[in-house]
């Protein structure tokens, strides 16, 4: 079962800076991690970010799920995630 999808407004903010590839890359990825969300995550030790990321090339993207909806918090590179 496909879980819904829903953007913290900032992290919007975050995919309209990368460039076209870069875009096209975390769209194609999170459509099909979408379908089993955990499948493909990997828990936080902090939970100050969220409770699971998916790794995505040189980019984070942290999630947390609540029921059959994955609210996406952040999406940043790897340099950046974690600060």
């Amino acid at each position: 079962m496909t879980y819904q999808i829903f953007y913290v407004e900032s992290v919007l903010e975050d995919i309209q800076r990368l460039d076209n590839v870069t875009k096209k890359r975390l769209k194609k990825k999170i459509e099909i991690y979408i379908k089993n969300p955990l499948r493909y995550a990997s828990k936080l030790i902090s939970p100050s970010l969220g409770t699971y990321r998916w790794r995505i090339g040189n980019y984070r993207v942290v999630f947390d799920l609540k029921d059959k909806q994955v609210i996406i918090l952040k999406i940043k590179h790897r340099r950046e995630i974690y600060r």
